[in-house]
């Protein structure tokens, strides 16, 4: 196994996924439409994060009680089972991943076999880890590209998220929102004056987003 040092802490990264959705669900009313997405009670103890640009690439990470694990599929990647002369898994992707956290791979909807990559990080563990996978010379697994969506800072969302939803977006909310899980009615008006708040509420709220204000709906 190979370790990796991208990623932030477990907890670090499943706040930020979270966050991530949240602010989403605020610029984007359409749920289909939206890049990141979070799930808290996927199954029993289980959260379920998604990154899916709409253009055939996708990253799943779910955490467990077993530890994290990520299965990203960039379909331009060398590495697709799509490009192979015979549809498979490339080598050594999933070698040396723990059963436990492979086994939630199993569930059709993640599309375990369509993957160019693969992290995992077992409870107790210091490390990120991935399998020992020989890439051809000058090919791309897809990894960092996908892992760049994980918008580090409230900045780096920004700039993103207003070239992919073609507006404007103040800065300052989305600090708010990074650094704790609560926001206002204010700021949710302040992020997307057309988004319905009464109707994202709800949404935020199942995610364990506090919103401070509600009196401010009156």
């Amino acid at each position: 196994m190979a370790s990796r040092t991208v990623l932030p802490e477990p907890d670090d990264l499943k706040r930020r996924l979270l966050t991530l959705a949240a602010l989403d669900m605020i610029l984007c009313p359409e749920e289909w439409l939206r890049y990141h997405t979070f799930v808290p009670n996927w199954t029993p103890n289980v959260s379920l994060a998604k990154i899916d640009n709409g253009a055939g690439d996708c990253l799943f990470v779910l955490f467990a009680l077993e530890g994290v694990i990520l299965k990203g599929f960039d379909h331009e990647s060398e590495l697709s089972p799509h490009a192979q002369d015979e549809y498979a898994v490339w080598p050594g992707i999933y070698d040396g991943a723990p059963e436990a956290l492979l086994a939630f791979l199993e569930d059709e909807a993640l599309e375990k076999e369509d993957v160019t990559f693969c992290i995992w990080r077992e409870t107790g563990d210091s490390q990120w880890r991935t399998g020992e996978v020989r890439m051809p010379k000058g090919a791309d697994d897809g990894s960092d590209f996908l892992l760049g969506t994980i918008c580090e800072t409230p900045e780096n969302y920004v700039d993103w998220a207003e070239g992919y939803f073609d507006m404007p977006i103040l800065v300052e909310p989305v600090k708010a929102l990074y650094a704790a899980p609560a926001i206002s009615v204010e700021a949710i008006r302040s992020l997307n004056p057309e988004r319905n708040v009464e109707e994202v509420l709800p949404e935020l709220e199942a995610l364990g987003i506090t919103v401070t204000d509600r009196g401010r709906l009156s």
